[in-house]
């Protein structure tokens, strides 16, 4: 008996089984399976071989701003994009392989992969459980595809900042642990051309839209400070509180983030960490009038950086809405630092212009206002990665100095990690 002598029913049970590739070359055997792999009348066998592979089921997933996803769900448009950025990450030579213009949806199907995942907390109920999607990006960037990419030359604007977005999510890689890695990044952060009105001194373009190069720059130094790996060791992927299972959106499902005021999660304890260096070094690293600063000063073993913490309690003051957003009110907020600490804070959350999550909040002395932070939420609405973001002064005066900063919530539990 030949397989097209079977009823098709069974036939699309058989190839539910099989891999998408395998599906893909039954089709070209012959009309027969071709016509029921892709002109059938409804979408169950796409349906049904989707849900088969490692994947959330995407009718459960809410995007990084607490929406679901559109539908209908074009379940094998969204399969063989998959399959096709798969097939590009795992051959020896897929790089080679991508066509002119592809590399930019490839990088699109990873961020839409990691943007959408069901919630950490279902109906009132903390589920703790690892979004698959999250789960199977890090099996795929595990062997180095993110540090091919930014080893080429010839990537655009736009896949530069896509890089840097899965990048930032994904947390370190074995080239952010090489010396010279850490010292671009330092450089970049450091350097007080990166800092202006246009980019309200902070990890934004000039469009309103976040500068993931920026924030991927931000993430790496402030990595550093938190785990302890050394440039020679052999590691797959480093979990720590700023890594990609950590992204994963913490809203409630059966939260109406349109009524909800605080949709940010923003009243609560935090803590917020930051980095400085010494502001003698900064000015002698950004006196230079050449376009290319000397980065020799990160290269000094005698170089120092601090990494300080400090505690605060935040709660929110009021709402405003916000034309661009109307489900998404503008919050303002107030904090007290603890003790030791005698300073408060005072900032806002909104929404940028692409749908990302801006923290903006000033801090210092009761009357006494003197530092100045703007900051991105790093993954979905109240994960427990948090903000990451850029300090300086509010007098945005020349000389002023600069840093990176990081903060998270202290009940904002992550997933179970296997």
């Amino acid at each position: 008996m030949k397989l097209t002598d079977l009823p098709s029913e069974l036939i699309e049970e058989i190839f539910v089984h099989c891999d998408p590739i395998d599906v893909s070359k039954a089709a070209q055997t012959g009309s027969t399976l071709r016509g029921i792999i892709y002109f059938s009348k409804d979408s169950k066998l796409w349906r049904e071989l989707y849900l088969m592979q490692p994947f959330d089921d995407p009718r459960k997933c809410l995007s990084h701003d607490g929406r679901p996803k559109s539908t209908p769900i074009l379940w094998k448009d969204e399969l063989q994009r998959i399959v096709r950025a798969r097939t590009i990450v795992t051959a020896e030579d897929g790089l080679a392989t991508v066509k002119p213009g592809e590399l930019e949806e490839v990088l699109e199907t990873f961020i839409m992969l990691v943007c959408y995942v069901p919630s950490l907390t279902q109906y009132g109920i903390r589920t703790g459980q690892l979004s698959l999607n999250l789960a199977w990006v890090v099996a795929m960037f595990e062997g180095g595809f993110l540090d091919r990419l930014e080893e080429r030359d010839s990537s655009t604007s736009a896949e530069r900042q896509l890089i840097s977005r899965l990048h930032s999510y994904y947390g370190l890689t074995k080239r952010d642990l090489k010396p010279q890695s850490r010292v671009d990044s330092r450089a970049f952060v450091y350097s007080l051309r990166n800092y202006s009105p246009e980019n309200e001194y902070g990890p934004l373009l000039p469009t309103g839209e976040v500068n993931w190069e920026h924030v991927q720059a931000l993430h790496h130094v402030v990595s550093m400070h938190l785990v302890d790996l050394s440039g020679d060791e052999d590691f797959m992927f480093a979990i720590f509180p700023m890594s990609l299972p950590f992204t994963q959106i913490g809203v409630p499902e059966n939260v109406v983030l349109d009524e909800e005021k605080d949709w940010a999660g923003v009243a609560g304890s935090w803590t917020v960490h930051f980095c400085f260096c010494d502001h003698r070094d900064l000015l002698r690293f950004n006196e230079a009038s050449t376009p290319r600063l000397d980065t020799s000063l990160f290269e000094d073993p005698d170089f120092r950086e601090e990494f300080r913490s400090l505690d605060v309690k935040l709660c929110v003051t009021q709402t405003q809405k916000d034309p661009q957003h109307p489900t998404r009110p503008i919050i303002y907020f107030f904090g007290e630092m603890q003790e030791p600490s005698t300073s408060t804070m005072t900032g806002n959350v909104q929404m940028t212009k692409d749908n990302q999550v801006q923290w903006h909040f000033v801090s210092g002395d009761q009357g006494n206002t003197i530092w100045s932070s703007e900051g991105i939420q790093i993954g979905g609405l109240q994960s427990s990665f948090g903000v990451l973001g850029s300090w300086t002064t509010i007098f945005h005066d020349g000389d002023d100095p600069v840093g990176p900063f990081w903060m998270h919530k202290h009940n904002s539990e992550g997933p179970e990690l296997p």
